[in-house]
């Protein structure tokens, strides 16, 4: 986030920066000279110029998502520079009152005037709420710009990834909420459908309806966004779409006319709560459902890559949401058949240095292999587990870890980005390579010899200096 600071008082200006700069980058705008020389050398990021000037704005690189901070010292030039800053395509503006007898009176003729500004204390500096105002604006303003351009399209395709997860399919209800349209006219889809146990009974349970299409389909789209994933996922198939909405590590070599792709976050939900929350739109009791069941998995309740915003969204969601269907598609989750892996995982795998390492072989699904990862993860002693198998021809890895060590997605592209593809985050990863070109590189498939092999590369990555790190080339879900 950006934020541009219009102020003329030296003390203001060095408020401000201590203040907002741990966050917020920010710039400063003076009338000065003699002051932005004196904070340029004070290592402030300060130019001085007209500030009734529009091209002033201009030059600073004024965006509709840059935040403005004017400090109103109760000269009467104000209104030129709003309007100056308005005219350079500014939107996001605040007024701070500094300089002024009458606050509230001067606040009032303010709004008046401009209806959209908002008029701050100095006060409100120094709370918290401040920092989030901004935030949601910021939100408020790429919603609305998103929502503009895709208004008029006849069918828009809400793309996920294959074998949509709760996240993905959540986040399409949720885009469908945004942009006010029904099933006939913002379409759920993906190139494969949802055959994992908990995904087919959240589908049923709150009648998510994701349809499988072709790609050649896609082209009778008016307009394609993506949620929870991004094109690279879709080898080369598609390489320009209209809106990508992620929480993945953002990947590049294709063409978004929107994307908010947030890394940081532990799922695309909490991204698409903030954008309902930022345009006020009412969440229906099965969106709001979906997308706490969906924060809920994709975080493990909080126990892996989440941040505050995570359960900022999960407890504006929650009393919205019905705990009890929540529950019921919870219970789907342990089917004789993944209990029948973790049994073998059990008798074959292996514990080294509070590592857990298991090959199963042959596996029908590759959600098997997730599962099972999860599962030893919450054994005690346990802080890593690798766990591996053969799903349609293709060797599939799933690496967990608590989170506070070594990056899972850094160790998976290190050793299969090259033969396969690999990625994800600090405490998830997953790499899918082929069977060909996974035994070219480490030999034949043995249980056994495989179990300790994948341990060997841990320990090796794990006793690595944190420089060695290799540059991220993420994909799209784990």
């Amino acid at each position: 986030m950006r934020c541009l600071a219009v102020c003329q008082d030296e003390l203001v200006i060095r408020m401000l920066n201590e203040i907002l700069a741990p966050s917020i980058e920010v710039d400063f705008l003076v009338e000065s000279r003699a002051l932005a020389r004196r904070l340029h050398d004070g290592d402030l990021p300060v130019t001085a110029g007209d500030i009734r000037r529009t091209d002033t704005y201009i030059k600073a690189d004024l965006s509709p998502q840059t935040s403005v901070i004017i400090e109103d010292t109760g000269r009467r030039n104000l209104p030129k520079v709003i309007d100056a800053i308005r005219d350079a395509g500014g939107v996001l503006i605040y007024v701070l009152g500094v300089g002024t007898a009458d606050k509230e009176s001067r606040a009032e003729t303010i709004r008046a005037q401009f209806p959209d500004v908002s008029y701050l204390s100095l006060s409100e500096l120094f709370e918290g709420p401040l920092l989030k105002e901004f935030s949601r604006a910021l939100t408020r303003a790429r919603v609305q710009q998103y929502q503009r351009y895709l208004s008029d399209a006849d069918r828009i395709l809400i793309l996920l990834h294959n074998e949509p997860d709760p996240d993905a399919m959540a986040s399409g209800l949720a885009l469908r909420t945004v942009l006010h349209r029904t099933k006939a006219t913002a379409v759920i889809a993906a190139l494969e459908g949802v055959t994992r146990p908990e995904n087919v009974r959240m589908a049923h349970l709150l009648d998510i309806h994701v349809e499988t299409i072709r790609p050649e389909q896609i082209e009778e789209f008016d307009r394609i966004a993506m949620v929870d994933v991004q094109p690279h996922y879709f080898d080369g198939i598609i390489d320009r779409v209209d809106l990508v909405i992620d929480h993945h590590p953002e990947q590049h070599g294709y063409n978004a006319v929107f994307k908010d792709i947030r890394e940081d976050y532990g799922s695309t939900c909490t991204i698409l709560t903030e954008h309902l929350r930022a345009v006020d739109a009412p969440i229906s009791e099965r969106t709001a459902t979906a997308m706490l069941y969906a924060i809920k998995s994709d975080t493990l309740f909080f126990n892996r890559q989440a941040n505050r915003c995570d359960i900022d969204a999960f407890s504006y969601l929650y009393p919205l949401a019905d705990a009890t269907l929540i529950r019921r598609m919870e219970g789907a989750e342990i089917t004789i058949e993944r209990l029948q892996f973790v049994v073998r995982a059990t008798e074959h795998g292996k514990m080294v240095d509070q590592i857990f390492s298991v090959f199963l072989g042959d596996v029908p699904r590759d959600d098997v292999v997730p599962y099972v990862a999860d599962f030893f993860l919450q054994l005690e002693n346990v802080k890593w587990t690798l766990v591996a198998g053969i799903v349609n021809g293709s060797f599939v890895m799933s690496v967990r870890n608590l989170g506070y060590s070594r990056n899972a997605g850094d160790f998976v592209r290190k050793y299969f980005v090259e033969i396969g593809s690999a990625g994800g985050h600090r405490s998830m990863a997953k790499a899918v390579v082929p069977l060909g070109a996974f035994k070219e590189r480490f030999g034949d498939v043995d249980e056994r010899r495989m179990t300790e092999t994948m341990i060997d590369l841990l320990q090796e990555f794990l006793h690595e200096a944190p420089e060695d790190k290799r540059k991220k080339e993420p994909v799209g879900s784990h």
